[in-house]
């Protein structure tokens, strides 16, 4: 099947399914929602470029896999952290800017634009599967596997951590600095970033497949530059004092030894 073909049916369930999340969005008057989805999208991608492509079965598989068990943590993790929470603060912000075209404008600059960089970022999900050769695993594949194991143990240790910490009714206003989080303040942003790196490398097993390193590329710029690191520090410096005691330290992003 033509890489045009696969990539243009990604993006149709992209677009469709992330429409009928916005019109969920304006029945729940709560357009947080998209960001529990976020996973999910990814692994019904990774499942239908599975069903309608030809390449090599035990790649396909391992992508698929790989894609599924990542993004339905990442969803279910999500959840159970926002599910009482109410509206994100972003939306709300946006929500009381724009008031009654609200409505309209999350369409294009929630949804419609969170779809275009699913369908950027997925692009590794999509191109591992069109190809039959090599077939068999390459050690790209075998590197791919590796750091995409470091990544979602960074990710989800890391998330499991920040959780526990929370919880404690006596690190209420405290910075969480153990674990993981002594070796970088991100660590799931790290783990993050560094998954994609390993979906990309199972991609380039496949002929001409390095022009998608964009995906791995925008997924760290979005994570270090846009929506993780620097909004969320942005705030963490106003709400915690200890916070730039904390960024003097320790790696805002790559793993290292914390300074004395």
């Amino acid at each position: 099947m033509h890489v045009l073909i696969i990539s243009g049916a990604s993006l149709a369930l992209i677009l469709t399914l992330m429409f009928l999340l916005w019109l969920l969005s304006l029945a729940r008057k709560d357009a947080s929602i998209v960001d529990t989805f976020w996973g999910i999208g990814f692994t019904a991608v990774a499942w239908m470029c599975f069903a309608i492509t030809s390449g090599y079965a035990l790649r396909k598989l391992l992508i698929t896999m790989l894609v599924t068990i990542w993004g339905l943590r990442l969803a279910l993790h999500i959840f159970r952290r926002n599910h009482a929470a109410g509206e994100d603060f972003r939306y709300r912000r946006m929500r009381a800017r724009h008031k009654e075209r609200f409505a309209l404008v999350s369409l294009f600059t929630v949804f419609g634009l969170q779809g275009l960089l699913m369908w950027l970022i997925s692009l590794p999900i999509q191109m591992a599967q069109q190809s039959p050769v090599p077939d068999r695993l390459t050690w790209l594949d075998i590197l791919g596997i590796v750091v995409w194991i470091i990544g979602f143990v960074f990710e989800a240790v890391g998330d499991w951590q920040l959780m526990r910490f929370k919880a404690d009714p006596n690190n209420l206003g405290k910075v969480m600095r153990r674990g993981l989080w002594a070796y970088t303040r991100h660590p799931n942003y790290f783990g993050d970033a560094t998954l994609w790196w390993g979906l990309f490398f199972i991609a380039l097993a496949t002929p001409g497949s390095l022009w998608i390193i964009i995906s791995p590329i925008a997924m760290s710029f979005l994570l270090m530059k846009v929506s993780g690191v620097a909004l969320l520090e942005k705030s963490l410096v106003k709400t915690r004092p200890e916070y730039q005691d904390y960024i003097r330290r320790t790696s805002a992003f790559f793993p290292w030894i914390p300074r004395r």
